[in-house]
Parts: C-alpha cells; structure tokens; sequence
C-alpha cells in the first residue's frame, strides 16, 4: 500500500521559534548560575516589541533584557522595517515567582506526605507525554521531519555562512514523503519559503534554494522527475518575523517533536525547566523509545507516560510497537520499569537535565540530535 506523509519545520528567525529560543536562552542563564532554578517563563513577539512573562524562583541575577536581546541578534533580526531589530526594539519584563501552591507538590512528592519510600519530588504538572522513534532514519526519527528539519537548518547555514546573502532568517520549510508498505520510498513534494530582500530576483532565488539547499540535503535516490517543488510559492516575502507575524513560545509542539507521525500530549517544551514533565517526561519518552528499538526489540516504539501533579510516579505507562515487536509488549513494558526510574528526580537524574543544555534544543526539533543525553543508546 502506498500513502502520502507531510512534515514541516521552520528556522530559528520564525517569530514562534524566535521566542522559543529567547525563553530557552532564558533558563539556560538561570542554570549557569542555579541548577535548582524554578523557570517557566514565555516569550511574546509582536511588531517592535517583545514581551517576557511567567513565573522564575532563583537565587541567579540574570540581566533579562540583556539575555533577550542577545537571543535576537544571534538569530539575525537588525532591521526593523523587514522584521525586527534587536537594538531598538522595545523589551518588557513582566516575571512573577512560581506559585507556592505547585511548589508545594513538587518540593515534596504526595507519596512522600503519605509515607511511602518514594525518593523523588512531586510532578509539576499534570498530563499525558509521548515519546517515538522508528529506524526508518539514522536519527531514529520518522523521514518526513528528518528531512523537514536538514532542510530547515540547512537554509540557516546558507544565509549564515553567506553563500546565499538575499535571504533573511524567517522560513519554512515542508516535506512530503510516499511510503510503500510502511517503508520510505521517495520524496513526493518539497514546499520552501524564505524571506528575501526586496531586491532579490526571485527566478535566482529558487535556483539557488533548489541547488544549494534542496540537492545539498536530500539524497539524490528519493528524488525524482515527479518529485514537485513550491520555492517561495506566493512570489514574495520581504516583511518577515515578528512584524509579519506575532510570534508564541510553544506554538510549535509538533515541529518540535515528530512532524505529527506519533501522537502528542498537548504541552510545550521551551522555557521550562525539568521539574515540568511536560518537557523532561517527552525526553524520557523519547529515550526509552529510541532504546527500545535500537535494542531491537521492535522496529516502531511509541511510549506514553502519564503523570498527576505532586506525584512521583507516572500514573499509566503504555507501549505501542505497531506489530513490529520482535517481543511480547508485556515483556517491554516489564524492561523498561526495570530499567528506568520514572519519576520526576529519575528523569532528571539519569538524563542530566539541571545544566545550560536547553537552547540546542530549540531549533530544528528537540529528538534526533545525537548529542544531546536523551538521544543516547544503552542496553537494557
């Protein structure tokens, strides 16, 4: 049976993605200086004007403004009259301490208040989380976002690295791929579009995107003379970032994640530090999927693991291999509790989650980077 999958990406100049990466530079500041910082903070991007909210308990001084405006000018944002400037743009500060009432649950864990030998704080919130991995990719990724992201990174580079010096830093990026029998066998569309100086000859633009991007990623055997390319398809793109669009901290969970080829529990990631499970649990599902078919113990993992807030343990964990088991999901499910502590503290401990790590994961998906922890294969 053949079908059609569509994943998408973005670059780090999207204004959702550029607050992403101002709040993850934000709790990457606290834990240089506090590894027990207290951060959930969100990021509104509007035009000229960027606004800091949420809630952060930290012994840490952190020049916050500062931190912003650094975010912005690494990303590539210095004109204000195409997207946003980083040096006069207009930076509000609007930062409370976390609520006494989650921290009471998370400080102390309910199995603890009931006397149960539970060595772990409490969840900070609760909620569904799901991790994937296929082997369909190296990156032990699905190929629809493995692509969508190369894609996506790769259009940075070049604007970066000057070899194509017309393009600015908003962009999406999407990649359809055909499946035959469950299994990826060409690329059946590729949508670019890129912001663009107002002088840019387009025709040169899509030349360029479709030799020094688009060729330069995607293997030449997954091409071919029916595979369709949309560059910069509504024929123009000058007014970008946050002035083309307002711009959210975690307005992009599923280009964060599988490019929608697994399920999702609804919660963000970026600007939370790791005692919200909404982000450190997807890492731990992640890592337990990845290893659960990097072991062979399946082709195909998807791991769900659900939590109440001030609780320790995860209320339900579920495995799903799809029929791709090479054993029985009891005997899986039986591994992974004898293998990995669950709990808020386990997660944190095992995948070393209190250090500066978290702007490496906010652009180009926060799965399939070999070099973050969570990516890691053990056996078990």
């Amino acid at each position: 049976m053949r079908k059609l999958f569509t994943s998408e990406s973005v670059t780090e100049g999207h204004p959702d993605k550029l607050c992403d990466f101002i709040s993850d530079s934000v709790l990457d500041c606290f834990f240089e200086q506090d590894p027990q910082a207290r951060v959930a903070c969100e990021t509104v991007a509007g035009k000229g004007q960027i606004l800091l909210t949420g809630e952060i308990t930290s012994v840490a001084e952190v020049d916050l403004e500062s931190v912003v405006r650094n975010a912005i000018k690494e990303v590539g944002y210095e004109n204000e009259t195409l997207d946003i400037d980083y040096k006069t743009c207009q930076v509000l500060i609007n930062i409370s301490k976390q609520s006494p009432d989650i921290a009471m649950g998370v400080d102390k864990s309910y199995e603890d208040k009931e006397g149960e030998n539970v060595a772990s704080e409490g969840a900070g919130d609760q909620g569904m989380m799901f991790g994937f991995a296929t082997d369909e990719t190296e990156d032990f990724m699905p190929m629809p976002i493995y692509l969508a992201h190369k894609l996506a990174k790769r259009l940075t580079d070049v604007r970066k690295q000057g070899i194509l010096e017309t393009i600015r830093p908003d962009g999406k990026v999407q990649v359809t791929v055909e499946y035959e029998d469950d299994k990826p066998v060409r690329i059946d569309t590729i949508v670019i579009s890129t912001q663009h100086v107002e002088e840019a000859d387009l025709e040169t633009l899509k030349k360029d995107i479709k030799e020094k991007v688009i060729f330069e990623i995607v293997p030449k055997e997954l091409l071919d003379e029916k595979t369709k390319y949309y560059i910069n398809p509504t024929g123009r793109f000058v007014i970008g970032g946050p002035l083309g669009d307002s711009g959210l901290t975690g307005r992009k969970i599923i280009v964060d994640t599988y490019g929608g080829y697994s399920r999702h529990g609804g919660g963000a990631f970026s600007g939370k530090d790791p005692t919200k499970v909404d982000r450190s649990a997807c890492y731990m599902a992640r890592f337990v999927a990845k290893n659960v078919v990097a072991n062979g113990y399946a082709k195909k993992c998807e791991i769900q693991l659900s939590y109440a807030i001030g609780v320790a343990k995860p209320v339900s964990i579920l495995v799903d291999t799809f029929g791709t088991a090479t054993i029985p999901e009891e005997q899986i499910i039986e591994k992974i509790e004898n293998t990995f502590d669950l709990t808020p503290r386990g997660i944190i401990d095992t995948l070393d989650l209190r250090k500066p790590i978290y702007t490496k994961t906010t652009n180009y998906g926060h799965f399939g980077k070999p070099d973050l922890p969570w990516e890691q294969v053990i056996e078990f």
